[in-house]
């Protein structure tokens, strides 16, 4: 049986990671944050000492990975020789990292097929910028979450982080490989004023109808 693949990408805190845990937890689908596996090449680039500024080097770095995918409670997490670095890709000094590495089109390559191999888990609800558009972009499930510059900024500086989302959205939607856009066909949610339990509901929503007239065809 074909898995079924949720998609939901979006800007800098639009509520992505949030309301993509609600929807899996909801459906019973299996959670893979396609941004934490970013954070762990670039966290693998800072530990071996890989010029991240390097687009070949990384590259390199890429094509030489011992990686490994395993589910656990219902989350898909990437791990390095073994190893699943929870907290250490959460530093600044990783963040500070991630575009960059992100922005190389071998690493998106790679990623890429890597994020699909996820399916072997079953049913998914994968969050991430270009989900939609370049990784399952077949999916009839696509959803885009943004929020107004102002909202984002507020929700960053909650969690303690200082970002400069406005130069992170240009990075994003301008880079020559899997730009963040808004795919074909999703629909589109502004979360600025609702809660997550609002906007996730509206997705579970949107899903279970789609789903119901999927299996009455």
């Amino acid at each position: 049986m074909k898995s079924t693949v949720i998609a939901i990408d979006g800007t800098s805190a639009s509520g992505k990671s949030t309301n993509a845990k609600l929807v899996a937890k909801a459906l019973g689908y299996v959670y893979v944050d396609t941004g934490a596996m970013y954070r762990t090449l670039a966290w693998d680039c800072l530990q071996k000492k890989v010029d991240i500024h390097d687009a070949k080097a990384v590259a390199g770095l890429c094509r030489r990975w011992k990686t490994r995918l395993e589910c656990v409670d219902g989350r898909v997490r990437l791990l390095v020789d073994g190893y699943y670095p929870q907290k250490e890709i959460r530093t600044a000094e990783t963040s500070a990292a991630v575009p960059h590495v992100a922005a190389i089109p071998k690493v998106r390559d790679w990623m890429k097929k890597k994020q699909r191999e996820c399916v072997r888990f079953g049913n998914l609800v994968m969050e991430g910028r270009d989900i939609g558009t370049n990784v399952f972009p077949d999916t009839e499930h696509k959803f885009f979450l943004d929020a107004s510059l102002a909202e984002r900024a507020r929700r960053r500086a909650a969690d303690g982080v200082q970002e400069n989302l406005a130069a992170r959205d240009q990075r994003d939607s301008q880079r020559a490989a899997a730009p963040l856009m808004v795919p074909l066909g999703a629909r589109v949610i502004n979360t600025s004023h609702l809660t997550a339990q609002q906007s996730s509901s509206a997705i579970i929503a949107d899903i279970k109808k789609r789903l119901k007239t999927d299996d009455t065809r």
